[in-house]
């Protein structure tokens, strides 16, 4: 055996039986211990070293995994936050529409004429004048030349009908004109639309004396002499007035009451002329005049 070497499974039963006693000395009598720690201490920085690529890429993968996670929840809070200006925005539309329907039902109980309710669909295209289109027509008893109201006065006259839908000329067009009454004197005037005055387009009272007793707040309504408007409406209030000594007329502007850029439900009443008397034949006016002389 010394000769040739010992076996080989000699010196898998030694090893075994070595391994062994190791294993019981250390487990009882902590052999190893110091060993252990003088090789963990000296292979730390060793260990260290090859576990830094394996941390640089967890942690790099945790990164890129932690910034599409962010950018998703970003993503998500930016739709959610649009959800909810969208929400918001629909909601302060629907509450001011049924605050101007609420006024509408309001004007329905101050105003005996009857009239139908419409919507404002969209302007015209011709960009010289000022008229919008109703979704109303003649199949809904709309008829030509009614005037038409919004929430806070009148907004203007039906000038064209079709089946469907209907072409309201507003106040502020430079072709419409409307008997008015200054609540505040009882004066009759005549007020023009004009385009030009301020933002949206404004009024102005024609072939007033220099000396006609209007002031700067006063509140306009329809007189009715026209035969066609009812009596009492708000149309407008006067915003300026200018006297020149150059001139025997006063230059007054006025501003419609009604949301002359901005109305959405009117009311389009019947013409006043339905419920007046008929006037006298000619011949019948000639005929009392010869019967008086």
């Amino acid at each position: 055996m010394f000769r040739q070497g010992p076996s080989a499974l000699t010196r898998l039963a030694a090893y075994s039986a070595l391994a062994l006693f190791l294993m019981v000395a250390d487990t009882r009598l902590q052999l190893t211990g110091p060993l252990r720690q003088a090789v963990a201490t000296v292979l730390y920085p060793l260990q260290w070293v090859m576990l830094q690529p394996v941390e640089f890429a967890g942690k790099g993968s945790g990164y890129f995994q932690s910034l599409q996670e962010a950018q998703a929840e970003t993503a998500a809070a930016r739709r959610q936050l649009a959800d909810l200006s969208l929400r918001a925005n629909q909601t302060d539309h629907l509450l001011q529409e049924n605050a101007r329907l609420r006024q509408l039902l309001e004007l329905r109980q101050r105003v005996s004429t009857p009239f139908v309710t419409a919507e404002v669909v969209y302007d015209t295209a011709d960009p010289f004048t000022r008229r919008v289109v109703i979704d109303r027509g003649s199949l809904a008893g709309v008829p030509l030349g009614a005037p038409v109201l919004d929430e806070s006065g009148v907004l203007g006259q039906v000038t064209r009908v079709f089946p469907m839908v209907s072409e309201v000329t507003l106040l502020v067009d430079r072709d419409q004109a409307i008997p008015v009454l200054n609540l505040r004197t009882g004066a009759r005037a005549v007020a023009y639309g004009d385009p030009v005055v301020g933002h949206g387009g404004g009024m102005e009272l024609r072939f007033m004396p220099v000396n006609a007793d209007v002031r700067e707040g006063d509140l306009l309504s329809t007189s009715g002499v026209d035969g066609l408007y009812p009596s009492g409406l708000p149309v407008a209030r006067v915003q300026r007035v200018e006297r020149r000594a150059d001139s025997a007329f006063a230059r007054i502007y006025c501003e419609p009451v009604a949301r002359v850029l901005a109305a959405r439900h009117v009311a389009v009443l019947q013409p006043a002329a339905d419920a007046l008397p008929e006037r006298p034949e000619p011949a019948a006016a000639a005929q009392r005049k010869g019967g008086r002389k």
